[in-house]
């Protein structure tokens, strides 16, 4: 078809992911040309989930699209990122790609950010399971028999760190934590369902806390549980293949 758009998508290899490259797949007019994934440089692995790179390729060669590595320094800062992004995202343009996926819900204001640095390159964003209900969508994931691993959590969740998930563990999770992470509670790794050619195999290894710098905004200044309102760190679970 000659009217297709010719696509990059936004791959972090988790559920959420994984379900809106499901719905792309299924769009006649979309083409993917690259899955594309920003790595830490320091520590070769998927940036916020701490993936290794080496089961990211595997998710890529079993899904069988291309991927595409964006290389970013431990903790860039938000103008070192823009203008590592906005260099690929010309590189982009310029071989004929007209539109960028993603996999997010409902962040609004990360949608805006993203929309605009599109933009500026003269991108179009499609948010193919935008502002779809998050208890549907997760339901979704596993009636159709995709299987995901959290491998990283917001500290207050280490007892979910390496679980794989299923009905019984949403329903366990703490009433104020959204059923996909959405709002950074935690990250997964997808390695089996209808996109992939064939299971990701692997093993559990190591868990270990990290733990980051939390910049206060203008408007913390005056609360004073305010270290307690933001996560301090993360548990990451390992996962060796």
């Amino acid at each position: 078809m000659d009217d297709k758009k010719l696509c990059i998508f936004n791959w972090s290899g988790g559920k959420d992911s994984t379900l809106a490259l499901h719905y792309a797949l299924q769009d006649q007019t979309i083409e993917i040309k690259y899955l594309v994934t920003t790595l830490n440089e320091e520590y070769n692995r998927v940036s916020m989930h701490g993936v290794r790179e080496s089961l990211l390729i595997a998710q890529a060669e079993s899904i069988g699209i291309p991927l595409y590595q964006i290389r970013l320094g431990e903790m860039p800062d938000m103008e070192s990122y823009d203008q590592v992004m906005h260099f690929h995202l010309s590189k982009f343009k310029e071989e004929g790609i007209t539109h960028s996926i993603f996999g997010d819900i409902f962040l609004e204001d990360l949608r805006i950010y993203r929309e605009s640095k599109l933009a500026e390159v003269g991108l179009k964003a499609i948010f193919p399971i935008w502002k779809k209900d998050t208890n549907q969508l997760i339901s979704e994931f596993i009636n159709l028999n995709y299987k995901t691993i959290i491998v990283c959590t917001q500290q207050n969740l280490e007892a979910f760190c390496g679980q794989i998930i299923t009905t019984d563990l949403i329903s366990e999770l703490p009433p104020n934590i959204d059923p996909c992470g959405e709002n950074g509670e935690f990250h997964t790794f997808a390695f089996e369902g209808p996109i992939f050619k064939k299971r990701i195999p692997f093993e559990l290894g190591e868990k270990v806390f990290r733990t980051y710098d939390q910049p206060k905004k203008d408007n913390d200044i005056d609360k004073q549980d305010d270290s307690e309102l933001r996560p301090k760190g993360f548990w990451y679970i390992d996962l060796i293949n």
